[in-house]
């Protein structure tokens, strides 16, 4: 299970897995970011909530992930993780190889300190 929000007035999805996620999260999630996305052409950031990552409940649940990133990966500026353990720690480095957007990891408790950087873009008014 996917739970997810948009905050409108940054420009800001924020992701909060709590349970193995399944395909049925991403056909969800990809109508709200398109609709989004036709009104405001980009993301300015998204912000991955987790005290770790859940999994995929199945193959099918991977392959939409996998096709929701592909999707949109190029619409997004930032990218932070709000988690603990190794896999949390090493995500920017991997994920520097693939996305355009900038990739920070925080640790769960500094959830303050990953909005603070969303946030900090010149055309997002707070």
């Amino acid at each position: 299970m996917l739970n997810y929000e948009f905050q409108n007035d940054t420009g800001i999805l924020v992701l909060q897995p709590k349970e193995p996620l399944e395909e049925a999260d991403f056909i969800a999630l990809t109508s709200q970011v398109d609709t989004y996305l036709e009104g405001h052409g980009k993301l300015h950031g998204v912000l991955i909530h987790a005290q770790s990552f859940p999994g995929w409940k199945n193959f099918a649940a991977l392959l939409a992930h996998l096709k929701f990133l592909k999707a949109h990966l190029k619409k997004i500026e930032k990218v932070a993780v709000v988690a603990d353990g190794a896999i949390a720690n090493i995500v920017p480095n991997i994920a520097s190889h693939f996305i355009h957007a900038e990739v920070r990891h925080f640790d769960f408790t500094r959830e303050e300190a990953a909005w603070d950087w969303l946030k900090q873009s010149s055309d997002i008014v707070v």
